[in-house]
């Protein structure tokens, strides 16, 4: 999040004939902003910011939760917790971590406070990575000044935990073993040259460091990455021997693009693998106010310092596949095009085809030897015109394995099993699922499907 305001005349932007191939932004189902990954027995945890639709300011009223298993498909949580946790906050549901420890999770959160209108950093609790989160304190856990945004936590291998956050300036604290309270007073870390480089003709900000840090560890040497200035920002790193530093500027490791002023990063390790999380305006209608989480592999250099990238399609080889013989959400998403989620009391998260021929991808999706001979999903629709799912296997533009008739239920709170016949088949595809039906907008609500032999 930035206090400045700057348009970007740039837009990254997936033209239609690449949508079959791309992997970011991660999610098209809503706008995302500020990756926070986490890895917690033994599958990966994304908690990002949620920018409304069609925003001209940072409106952001709830935090989201994706999970991946294999760093291509990501299954949407919904929202898992808002600025409301907290009763002394009246908004701003700005850019968390959440991190585990002993069993219990802890959520980092930037909000405002009713009391003097100021940012202030408030801390919750979970039994779950899931939550419900609930607000221990009462009060913000730091507020110092104006700026006290983007809190970054890290528990380093001696059990010792730290937080970082701040906007202009970069602010300090460590944290008590009960991850809710500080040890002694938040202290301000130089704003050196030599830390974190040299900005030009600003005497305010002589520093690039602009704010969103992230605090990472790797063979004993130290990362904190941030988002650069002036904007449009960057990603710059510093590295340190000691948590408190002193850091080290290494440079840029993400240069200014993506359609979007502002950026954050999240550096995590996963499966053998090291993985860079940003985001970006790359989704149509997308820029500074309405972004989208992404990721990149990151690689290192012999001697520790990061390989500087840019934007890609993504991830495109999977970590593994996915059975079939389950139930699937239909939220688990590899790629989609005019698609929304949404979520209720009666099913959780679903899924609403917002187009005629707007589509949902899953990649690898392993239906071994012997094959399926019948397809289930939970679905519905309020329109009595004709409304049909088919789906295909590896192109879309080829013919179709199924194609069921959705029935009229009514509503999102109503829904229908419907069931179709498959011809033969095996082996690993990608699936794709293409609704259809002349109708405006919300053609279909698609909760969940599988394949049984």
């Amino acid at each position: 999040m930035n206090f400045k305001i700057r348009g970007l005349a740039t837009l990254l932007c997936l033209a239609s004939s690449n949508f079959l191939f791309a992997q970011n932004p991660i999610v098209q189902t809503n706008y995302t902003a500020d990756p926070a990954p986490m890895v917690h027995n033994g599958k990966l945890f994304l908690y990002t910011s949620h920018d409304e639709d069609n925003s001209t300011w940072f409106v952001m009223n709830d935090w989201k939760l994706y999970t991946t298993e294999d760093m291509v498909n990501w299954t949407s949580h919904g929202a898992i917790a808002s600025y409301k946790i907290f009763d002394w906050a009246k908004g701003d549901a700005w850019a968390i971590q959440v991190v585990e420890r002993n069993g219990k999770f802890f959520l980092y959160a930037p909000v405002t406070s009713k009391e003097n209108n100021r940012p202030a950093i408030g801390v919750a609790v979970a039994d779950s990575p899931y939550g419900p989160f609930i607000d221990p304190l009462g009060k913000p856990l730091v507020q110092m000044s104006f700026g006290d945004i983007d809190p970054t936590a890290f528990i380093d291998d001696d059990g010792q935990a730290y937080l970082y956050w701040g906007n202009p300036l970069l602010k300090y604290a460590k944290l008590n073993e009960d991850m809710i309270s500080i040890s002694g007073e938040p202290q301000l870390v130089p704003m050196t040259e030599a830390s974190f480089g040299k900005r030009d003709g600003n005497p305010e900000r002589p520093t690039l460091y602009e704010e969103g840090p992230w605090l990472y560890k790797r063979n004993n040497l130290y990362y904190l990455l941030w988002p650069g200035g002036p904007l449009p920002e960057h990603i710059g790193y510093s590295t340190s021997k000691s948590p408190l530093g002193p850091w080290k500027y290494e440079g840029t490791l993400m240069p200014q693009e993506g359609g979007s002023f502002t950026n954050h990063p999240g550096l995590v390790d996963y499966k053998g693998k090291t993985y860079f999380f940003y985001h970006n305006g790359a989704l149509p209608g997308g820029g500074g106010f309405n972004r989208s989480v992404a990721v990149e592999e990151a690689q290192f250099n012999k001697d520790g310092t990061l390989k500087p990238m840019k934007m890609t399609e993504g991830i495109k080889k999977g970590l593994g596949t996915v059975n079939p013989y389950i139930i699937n959400q239909a939220e688990t998403i590899a790629w989609s095009k005019d698609v929304k989620e949404y979520q209720n009391k009666e099913v959780g998260v679903f899924i609403t085809a917002k187009k005629n021929g707007a589509f949902t991808k899953v990649k690898n999706v392993d239906f071994g030897q012997s094959g399926p001979s019948q397809f289930f999903a939970r679905v519905g629709t309020t329109h009595n015109t004709p409304i049909t799912m088919e789906i295909y296997l590896d192109n879309p533009d080829g013919q179709p394995i199924a194609t069921v008739k959705i029935p009229r239920t009514g509503g999102n709170d109503r829904w229908s099993l419907v069931s179709a016949s498959l011809p033969k088949l095996n082996g690993v595809h990608d699936l794709y699922f293409v609704y259809k039906g002349k109708v405006e907008t919300d053609l279909m609500y698609f909760d969940y499907w599988r394949f049984s032999k």
